[in-house]
């Protein structure tokens, strides 16, 4: 088991009353009903912070890709219209990692680091994408390890971005592909993430990435909440909430 990492902390200002997650929206322009109850959602909630725990989108090249008109900067406008009004939380996850820092600023979006303890209404939460927790998967961690590196991405974002968009649909092929083979994929370690909890003194771990969203308890007691991701096109749709207030957790599913 590889070692914890170092856990960041956002303590939340005493004025926050509601605090909303989301994470693996997977948004692409071939799915406009998505994004349209995304768009709903962050125009709506009435939440004091909203935080996206990776994969809000199917695929990012390059920031560059959201300058010109489309999909992307589509997203963008609403990402820079919530900012306006609510508290608004970036991490990146498996398909976003590429997201800079300098384009979440423009848009008054705050890059989190992964992982960061929330403390807020009396507990510690541990907040992940949960990626990295999934052991399992050696094959993906690798590959993680791989497109994390400074080096990779230099020269990844040095390449024409025509270049970069090839690659990011070969690589979308290659993941649906490899979902139509019903192959299993890899959950979260439970002695890994009881780890964690440990490393941030944390008393609940918040995550995504696995598309299992349930209420676990870990082997220690400490509960693992994991977050839905969203297909609106589903029956019955998938678009749900996770929204913390000091009376605990609730989800919320969109209509």
């Amino acid at each position: 088991m590889s070692p914890a990492p170092h856990v960041a902390e956002l303590v939340a200002p005493a004025s926050w009353r509601t605090v909303d997650f989301i994470s693996d929206l997977h948004l692409h322009a071939s799915d406009p009903a998505t994004f349209q109850a995304w768009s709903r959602f962050m125009g709506q909630t009435l939440a004091d912070a909203v935080f996206i725990l990776g994969d809000l989108f199917e695929v990012w090249v390059g920031d560059d890709a959201a300058q010109q008109p489309g999909f992307l900067a589509d997203c963008a406008q609403v990402l820079r219209a919530t900012s306006t009004r609510t508290a608004l939380f970036f991490m990146h996850g498996n398909r976003d990692f590429l997201v800079g820092q300098a384009f979440l600023k423009e848009h008054g979006v705050a890059l989190l680091a992964d992982p960061t303890v929330l403390g807020f209404a009396g507990h510690r939460w541990l907040l992940t994408h949960g990626d990295a927790l999934c052991l399992g998967d050696v094959d993906y961690l690798r590959f993680r390890e791989q497109v994390r590196s400074v080096q990779w991405q230099q020269a990844f974002l040095a390449k024409p971005l025509a270049e970069r968009e090839a690659i990011g649909r070969a690589l979308r092929e290659q993941s649906e592909a490899r979902k139509r083979t019903g192959e299993a994929y890899a959950d979260v370690d439970s002695h890994a993430a009881t780890q964690w909890l440990s490393a941030g003194n944390a008393t609940a771990m918040i995550h995504g990435h696995t598309h299992r969203p349930a209420d676990h308890v870990l082997p220690d007691g400490r509960p693992r909440i994991v977050l839905s991701d969203w297909d609106a096109g589903s029956a019955p749709a998938r678009m749900e909430v996770l929204r913390l207030t000091a009376a605990g957790a609730q989800r919320l599913r969109l209509s």
